[in-house]
């Protein structure tokens, strides 16, 4: 029995970042990767191939402990390097955790995919390991998601999904009210976002540039989107959302203005980027393709026309 309850407490999932970082070389350069998740659009490694005011952290939220990546919800890094290499529906390909983290800068940093190898690259993929410290490796042959987050992701997809299929023009008119009351305190009415403390959600700055994640991005799925927000927002009371008003605040949001994505303007020139590897070599999204890829209507829902 003894030998039975040592196992189990050996294998059970950590709850925050190792206490300790690697020695040397290898130390600098998780803490490179730590800095690039917290200043993506910043960083000097990586300013260059970010299109919005996102950065690594306004998806994958800090937890109890201070570092990106070990919140609670759905997008925890911890034990994520542990499930790679995993299957990917959407690359159709069995992926890398470089190429499931390169492939973000594409899609929810709006901008260019990162070499593979390259110290922005590495850096990155050495602090979300670094994250899954004595986890057990249980490659994922379902999809590219933690042991955690296959818990929770796939079955609430599915679950909103449904949902959402139903939705009509009240729905969306619903969904801004939730917005009004539970998000713009943080990210404004107009989906800016506060500078420095709370992400963009969809628009333009002053000067034309997108601020917020693309249509290719998962958070521009509708029932991705809302397994996302309903397991972490509002910031700190994840969980607090029925399953309607998260549906419903995710179609109001996601009916906004935001950047068209063609994976072709994603990948750098085949001789600077080397290979790619996915199977599906194009695939083009807008706003209304993602309310279509659920059998809504766009103008129908935002407009009631």
């Amino acid at each position: 029995m003894l030998l039975l309850a040592t196992f189990a407490c050996a294998a059970q999932m950590p709850t925050s970042a190792p206490k300790e970082y690697p020695a040397g070389e290898l130390g600098k350069l998780v803490k490179t990767g730590e800095d690039i998740v917290n200043n993506t659009d910043t960083h000097p490694l990586t300013k260059d191939l970010v299109g919005n005011k996102l950065q690594c952290k306004s998806c994958h939220l800090k937890g109890a402990d201070g570092k990106v990546g070990t919140g609670e919800g759905i997008s925890s890094w911890i034990g994520t390097a542990a499930t790679f290499p995993a299957w990917s529906k959407r690359e159709k390909t069995v992926q890398s955790l470089q190429d499931r983290s390169n492939n973000c800068f594409m899609r929810s940093m709006n901008g260019k995919r990162p070499i593979i190898d390259t110290k922005a690259s590495m850096a990155i993929a050495a602090y979300i390991t670094w994250l899954s410290t004595g986890v057990p490796m249980n490659m994922n042959a379902i999809g590219p998601w933690s042991e955690h987050n296959t818990k929770l992701y796939p079955k609430n997809v599915k679950k909103f999904n449904a949902i959402q299929k139903k939705a009509t023009h009240k729905n969306y008119l619903a969904g801004k009210d939730v917005y009004t009351k539970k998000c713009a305190s943080c990210h404004g009415m107009n989906g800016a976002g506060i500078p420095g403390a709370f992400p963009p959600l969809w628009g333009k700055d002053a000067n034309g540039n997108w601020l917020s994640y693309n249509t290719g991005a998962g958070m521009s799925k509708l029932d991705k989107a809302a397994a996302w927000v309903q397991s972490n927002m509002p910031l700190a009371q994840g969980g607090s959302l029925s399953d309607q008003d998260a549906a419903d605040v995710v179609i109001y949001m996601n009916a906004q203005e935001r950047a068209p994505f063609d994976l072709k303007k994603g990948l750098l020139p085949k001789e600077e980027m080397g290979y790619y590897n996915s199977i599906v070599l194009e695939e083009k999204h807008t706003v209304q393709s993602n309310f279509k890829a659920l059998g809504l209507d766009f103008n129908t829902i935002k407009n009631g026309k």
